[in-house]
């Protein structure tokens, strides 16, 4: 991973996903910005940046599939897997429900999922109090995977990440926020 790729995914994020105002996050805490990922995640250059930048920082991990909670990690795990694919060491994707559903083959995981065993990279766009990353933690380690690396895009300070290494997980975020919401590469 290059610098220079770091510094443009910074960009793409101050110039498309940081939004002020009065928000509402998922943790149910309330903040003067919010991070709209997706609006990078989702775009051309974004999802070619991430999936390189994450790539890059799994090598060697010894990972046999990437996954994450669903909607946040859907476009990082498939950007991941067409880079590696791309890079000639494939990494299978998957994705991990939110909810189970009520018909067909009612997977709480979707997608290449891992066996026992099976050592895994889970990843997350924004990581706030880490509700969504521990969910999917949760739902692959009950199938008997072992979570030896989690990656947020962005982390937001506010206790998650934390939370991840107080239980002991390898946890890496490409972007950082403070508490105004000024975000930089460390």
């Amino acid at each position: 991973m290059t610098l220079e790729q770091r510094k443009r995914f910074l960009e793409l994020v101050k110039e498309r996903a940081l939004l002020r105002g009065d928000f509402t996050l998922a943790s149910g805490a309330k903040s003067s910005y919010f991070f709209d990922l997706k609006m990078v995640t989702l775009s051309p250059e974004g999802v070619y940046l991430i999936g390189k930048l994450v790539f890059d920082l799994l090598k060697g991990s010894g990972i046999d599939a990437i996954g994450g909670l669903t909607l946040g990690a859907d476009p990082i795990v498939t950007a991941v897997a067409l880079v590696s694919h791309l890079e000639g060491r494939p990494i299978p994707a998957f994705i991990v429900r939110g909810e189970l559903k009520e018909h067909g083959t009612q997977k709480a995981i979707e997608g290449n999922v891992p066996g026992k065993g099976s050592r895994v990279a889970i990843v997350e766009d924004v990581i706030t109090k880490g509700g969504a990353t521990f969910k999917a933690i949760k739902a692959v380690e009950a199938v008997g995977c072992q979570v030896v690396k989690v990656v947020a895009l962005l982390d937001r300070h506010q206790g998650g990440s934390d939370e991840l290494r107080k239980r002991g997980y390898d946890f890496t975020a490409l972007l950082h926020s403070d508490a105004s919401g000024e975000v930089s590469l460390d």
